[in-house]
């Protein structure tokens, strides 16, 4: 997933960053409310990590603007604000999680995992095709009973792609998710990364929809997706 992380908190922040990151996540970081909303705006995120105590802009100020505006991106409150009030505001803003400080990094990885599965709308934790399953949890993949050896980034694309069984994901979506804001994007990286998923599941496993994007292989009627 690309995650949106805000919190100001610096020794936090990167614990954080690099936790998410070794649990394979794609992580942009930012410490204050006014950046957070601007990045919101322009930028597409799988969930926000969100602090409320922010400089410049509190949280619950972002996450109610950003839902009147219409964002459907899970948003996962992470705060030191522990009463049953703070909770209870918190998810009537429209979070769609609330987790206290301090917490557990794995238990924060479990709910993001949870959250996940809660916005593809399935309820099964791993991604199955055929004879291929992905295991989120675990960040590993077989097939026909075999383990594979997939990369960060490449278990990231596969990952987007099983999520989306039966629906055309164009070029933008998959390499917006793979790098973050102020990251330099090779201009053929994606191609690479699916040439390479290709020699290990097969040639026809991810179907290329010209002048579109890209499916796991179906034979149902493509949806056509432009996110």
């Amino acid at each position: 997933m690309r995650i949106l992380l805000v919190e100001d908190d610096e020794q936090l922040g990167e614990a954080v960053q690099k936790g998410l990151s070794l649990d394979g996540h794609h992580v942009d970081w930012v410490k204050d409310g006014n950046t957070a909303e601007s990045v919101i705006k322009t930028e597409t995120f799988d969930l926000i990590v969100l602090d409320l105590g922010l400089p410049k802009q509190p949280g619950l100020q972002i996450l109610r603007r950003a839902r009147t505006d219409g964002l459907k991106t899970p948003v996962l409150i992470l705060t030191a604000r522990d009463t049953t009030d703070d909770t209870v505001i918190g998810l009537d803003s429209g979070a769609d999680d609330y987790m206290i400080k301090p917490f557990d990094l794995d238990v924060l990885c479990a709910r993001i995992r949870a959250l996940g599965r809660r916005a593809s709308g399935r309820a099964e934790p791993n991604l199955i095709f055929g004879d291929l399953i992905l295991y989120p949890a675990s960040h590993t993949v077989t097939y026909k009973g075999e383990h594979l050896n997939i990369p960060r980034r490449e278990f990231a694309i596969l990952e987007k792609l099983l999520e989306n069984q039966g629906r055309v994901l164009s070029r933008e979506a998959l390499s917006q998710m793979l790098y973050g804001f102020g990251e330099e994007v090779d201009s053929n990286a994606l191609e690479v990364h699916i040439h390479n998923l290709r020699k290990k599941l097969g040639a026809n496993f991810i179907v290329t929809i010209r002048g579109v994007g890209y499916m796991i292989g179906t034979q149902t009627q493509p949806k056509e997706d432009r996110s």
